[in-house]
């Protein structure tokens, strides 16, 4: 199985980049996961839940990044086991590239199933795949561009000493600098509460 999808994203590549490293977000946003775990550098163990046409079964596995090239892309190679169910696994290319305030995500996915799944037929697993994708996208867009933002107060507050910096520095530069520290600051707590309202 070969996938590959774009999706434009309302928030500029450093907080994309965050938001694809942040584990507890993208358990959130990732349809059936159960839990994400640390498993070595830059590796994770992954428990989720997926149904592929009339087969659903818990699957185990295990994500590895490689070739991680900051913020700009990175390769997950990932393999997981569903029991009787079958398996999956394969590697996804990952790419951020700026357009203005926003950012471009592109990814290439190729995978191999075995088991029931296999038996299936393709278009089934086909479109089980570019389902799971879209609601994915739908959640993460969401949370990082603050779809549900948190009531006013604390969390749309810089963290204490960014403003007071800026302001000492006295500089354009320095404005700007921490304008954009808060702003990342306010993105960060607004997903923070995104996925704590889930």
């Amino acid at each position: 199985m070969e996938m590959t999808q774009t999706h434009r994203l309302p928030v500029p590549q450093q907080v994309a980049w965050e938001a694809l490293n942040d584990t507890a977000l993208l358990q959130h946003c990732i349809p059936g996961c159960e839990s994400i775990e640390p498993d070595g550098e830059n590796a994770y163990l992954l428990s989720m839940t997926a149904a592929v046409g009339p087969v659903k079964a818990k699957f185990k596995g295990r994500m590895a990044l490689q070739d991680i090239q900051a913020p700009d892309s990175y390769t997950i190679a990932f393999d997981g086991q569903g029991g009787a169910a079958g398996f999956g696994k394969g590697t996804a290319k990952v790419r951020l590239d700026p357009d203005g305030d926003e950012t471009v995500l592109s990814y290439t996915v190729q995978a191999q199933v075995g088991g029931k799944i296999a038996q299936i037929g393709s278009r089934l697993v086909d479109g089980a795949a570019r389902k799971m994708a879209d609601t994915f996208f739908t959640r993460f867009s969401e949370a990082v561009s603050g779809g549900q933002q948190p009531a006013d107060g604390a969390a749309g507050e810089p963290l204490a000493g960014e403003s007071n910096q800026a302001t000492a520095a006295g500089e354009q530069a320095g404005e700007q600098a921490g304008e954009q520290a808060g702003e990342q600051t306010k993105r960060k707590r607004s997903w923070t509460a995104w996925i704590s309202k889930s």
